[in-house]
């Protein structure tokens, strides 16, 4: 019987596709109109570059990007740019349409509900304090806590010790099949995989292994199922 839901969060609770980059680019904009000499699409190219160096979690992006144009970090033009990002990335932030009704549900039903993120800790609570959902999560457990990232089962393992939950009793919630849901399966809990289309490579691997797991398109159908 289940007791204890975890959920991701980027993609899974609110959608993040495609706002990230219109941030990002927003960003590179405001530095360019100040100083910055790059053309948009040459800006753009260096910060991907910079960002798949560094990984999505580090949080000085900029501060290398400007050290690599000029030679030395340019405090200005990355305060403008992390201010534009911000602005912009928190000016798209929006609940997928059912999350809210389904977090509301799953509570009135006595589930305990808690998260499983891959990120910093204190950028993961302002996700969720900025979205509203803080106060429906009994636990909020991320990989800088943890001390390892998703698929690793020490993290699953860590947020049900936190919510005094057993595997049997626990569900996970994600996007990411490889991170949440073969993670979740490997550490002994149940999962539900949230995808607008099945990936043939996905599919392989679920029959290869005989997977169970619902897999829904829309996180409102968590309501049917639980």
């Amino acid at each position: 019987m289940i007791k204890a839901v975890f959920f991701d969060i980027d993609d899974t609770l609110y959608d993040t596709s495609g706002f990230a980059t219109l941030a990002r680019k927003a960003a590179l904009n405001v530095m360019i109109d100040a100083g910055l000499p790059l053309s948009h699409d040459d800006a753009y190219t260096l910060l991907r570059k910079i960002i798949k160096e560094k990984g999505s979690n580090y949080d000085r992006h900029l501060n290398v990007l400007t050290k690599e144009v000029f030679g030395e970090e340019k405090p200005l033009l990355v305060a403008l740019g992390m201010i534009t990002y911000h602005n912009v990335k928190f000016a798209l932030l929006r609940l997928f349409p059912e999350t809210m009704s389904t977090l509301i549900h799953l509570k009135s039903r006595g589930y305990h509900l808690g998260v499983i993120s891959n990120g910093i800790t204190i950028k993961q609570y302002e996700k969720l304090v900025r979205l509203g959902l803080h106060h429906f999560f009994d636990s909020v457990i991320t990989s800088q806590e943890a001390g390892v990232e998703k698929p690793d089962v020490a993290i699953f393992e860590l947020a049900m010790e936190t919510m005094n939950c057993k595997a049997e009793n626990s569900v996970m919630i994600g996007n990411n099949f490889n991170d949440d849901i073969l993670g979740a399966i490997n550490a002994g809990m149940s999962a539900v995989f949230l995808t607008p289309e099945l990936k043939e490579s996905e599919r392989v691997i679920i029959e290869e292994k005989s997977l169970e797991l619902d897999i829904i398109s829309d996180i409102g159908q968590i309501k049917d199922i639980m």
